[in-house]
């Protein structure tokens, strides 16, 4: 294939990770060291700075706070949440982001995030085939929740899992102190899959972690989980319980009093107080001291946890994306092939966006035990792999140091 020349936009989508800026980096350094790109540009808060003309020229930042992408958590560029309509029903934005394509002469588009990301990125690959604008379109995964479908991992998972196991070992340790008896509820994200909140089991493999632990991917029933706490505190005057976020009834409906309360910008809803409806649910039938705790967006803003696999691999996928389209791919998102028997070995391969889009992975029924209240062993061998080293991150006075941008945007320098 004939070498396409011009120039790259990245942008970034969704909830950020702990090590979604080292995915950026893998784009940024990689299409900056790329002869037959030209210019590389960041979009400021995703495919809203495309539709805004705000993208950022990143050949001007210092190549030093670059490298700190690696280690700096959130989204470095901004992020957003907003849905492409169908362009079957309303073209205007395509229209848009093919000018905005066209005046700059971008030929290579790299979108960073997770499954409504992934939708977005496969919406313009398809208008601009239609439409016959030859442009390169890449998905660079990430997303906590783990739920991408056809990568082994996301990457931001291991962080996060990281994160959450290590809080709760900490809690562990903290609601043990006293000789009198307390029951702590803890709330993780996850919506409707959950390796998020299975990554507790990690806590508890360690030695350390909740007795209880409830998942989305089984039905919740009030009755018999109150029956479990009940047990639990009778025996041991403790117990610890990790739930996530998305726990629902038999009928799908969520457990959570804040299902209704907001929507994001997909139409999903926004969930929220489930620890401390437990909590009192708990306290009414046993009379203990019940603490609820709500990790919220720490266990997606933790960098100082951050997994160094997780680091690298999110780098690799950002290069990988790069490479990929340079050499001639489109219309694809990069994904993890992994295998964990004689040691752990994780390369890049690449997924057509339509078997990605929308499409949510869930935990292996068989990963969750029979009562639906813990997870199994291939669980756990599943995620260590994914936790494992330290970041050699920079610090100043014993604190992060973080990238420092300068966000010098294209309308500035070109005039």
């Amino acid at each position: 294939m004939s070498e396409l020349r011009g120039a790259c936009i990245i942008g970034q989508s969704g909830g950020p990770t702990a090590v979604i800026n080292s995915s950026a980096l893998g784009v940024i350094r990689t299409a900056l060291d790329t002869d037959c790109i030209t210019r590389v540009l960041g979009a400021a808060h995703g495919i809203r700075g495309v539709l805004d003309e705000k993208l950022y020229d990143m050949g001007v930042e210092d190549a030093a706070e670059l490298e700190l992408l690696k280690y700096t958590p959130s989204s470095a560029l901004g992020s957003c949440r907003y849905k492409l309509k169908d362009p079957d029903v309303d073209d205007s934005d395509y229209k848009r982001i093919l000018e905005i394509f066209q005046k700059y002469d971008v030929r290579y588009f790299f979108y960073n995030g997770g499954n409504d990301s992934m939708d977005t990125c496969n919406k313009i690959s398809k208008y601009m085939q239609k439409v016959g604008y030859e442009c390169r379109i890449m998905g660079v995964p990430k997303t906590i929740d783990n739920d991408l479908n056809g990568t082994d991992h996301c990457p931001g998972f291991g962080s996060a899992a990281k994160f959450i196991a290590t809080t709760c070992m900490e809690v562990h340790r903290d609601a043990h102190v006293y000789d009198t008896g307390m029951v702590t509820v803890i709330e993780i994200m996850g919506r409707h899959a959950g390796w998020l909140a299975g990554s507790a089991g990690l806590a508890t493999w360690a030695g350390y972690g909740p007795d209880l632990i409830y998942l989305p991917e089984t039905d919740f029933d009030l009755t018999d989980f109150l029956d479990d706490v009940a047990r639990i505190y009778r025996n041991t005057g403790k117990c610890m319980v990790a739930v996530s976020e998305g726990i629902h009834h038999p009928d799908g409906s969520f457990v959570s009093e804040a299902k209704v309360s907001a929507t994001d910008g997909f139409g999903h809803a926004q969930l929220g107080g489930l620890a401390a409806m437990l909590a009192e649910a708990i306290k009414m039938e046993t009379g203990a001291k019940v603490r609820g705790i709500e990790l919220s967006l720490l266990q997606r803003c933790g960098s100082h946890t951050a997994s160094k696999t997780d680091i690298e691999e999110a780098y690799l996928a950002g290069k990988a994306a790069v490479e990929a389209a340079v050499s001639g791919v489109t219309d694809k998102m990069v994904a993890f092939l992994c295998k964990r028997e004689g040691g752990y070995h994780c390369e890049t391969i690449l997924q057509p966006l339509d078997i990605v889009a929308n499409i949510e992975k869930k935990v292996p029924r068989e990963w969750i035990n029979a009562a639906g209240n813990g997870v199994e062993q291939p669980f756990i061998d599943y995620v260590l792999p994914l936790i494992q080293g330290e970041p050699d991150a920079l610090r100043e006075a014993s604190l992060p140091r973080f990238a420092k941008l300068k966000k010098v945007l294209t309308t500035d320098i070109d005039g």
